[in-house]
């Protein structure tokens, strides 16, 4: 029996809820507290009838095969979308950018059976280092097999509205600033082009 109905034939009116998250894992939805197992179970429920999560791919088997495969994931996929938003204003961007390297290596390494490996034990330290600020609420809508982020927020948060206007911050960000840190970054291509060499060719 299919988890996730067609897009076509999902309900015409859109659906909002609130997941709250401490150290990266939800723990109620629209204020209700849940567990793990519970969370999953209804946003399965809740997104296949919001025809969420319905994917086909081709994989390439560790075998060395590609195996097409249709999976139908709508807990996981309204669980990425949120996470992903979340993330977003908690974590430092160098972590964020250090942590989306690792996954598609955590990925590969469960993927392949190897769950109880030293690797695996290790990358996962990492992964929940990095959770630890990442608190908060995103606000959701499903409707018809999209999931949108309508809102996030938190306590943890690094975004600042007062820096991130580029204007009455108080100082913290100053225009001519700039003028010395794109000169910086352009030094070596300037070396290049003092050596005679052509940036422009393949």
């Amino acid at each position: 029996m299919a988890l996730v109905c067609f897009p076509e034939e999902a309900p015409d009116e859109a659906q909002y809820m609130e997941l709250t998250y401490e150290k990266g894992d939800i723990v109620a939805i629209d204020g209700k507290p849940m567990s793990p197992a519970t969370v999953l179970t209804y946003l399965n429920k809740v997104g296949g009838e919001h025809g969420i999560g319905r994917l086909d791919i081709v994989e390439n088997r560790f075998v060395g095969m590609k195996s097409r495969g249709c999976y139908e994931t709508p807990g996981g996929t309204i669980m990425l979308r949120a996470h992903r938003a979340i993330e977003s204003i908690t974590l430092d961007r160098e972590v964020a950018h250090l942590k989306d390297e690792l996954m598609p290596r955590y990925a590969k390494v469960i993927y392949n059976g190897f769950w109880w490996s030293e690797e695996r034990k290790m990358m996962q330290e990492m992964i929940d280092y990095s959770q630890r600020n990442v608190n908060g609420d995103v606000r959701l809508k499903l409707y018809k097999g999209n999931v949108t982020v309508v809102g996030r927020r938190s306590d943890d948060s690094l975004f600042d509205e007062n820096i991130a206007t580029f204007e009455d911050d108080a100082g913290s960000y100053d225009q001519k600033d700039a003028a010395g840190f794109i000169k910086l970054n352009a030094l070596r291509m300037r070396i290049a082009a003092g050596k005679g060499r052509d940036l422009l060719e393949d």
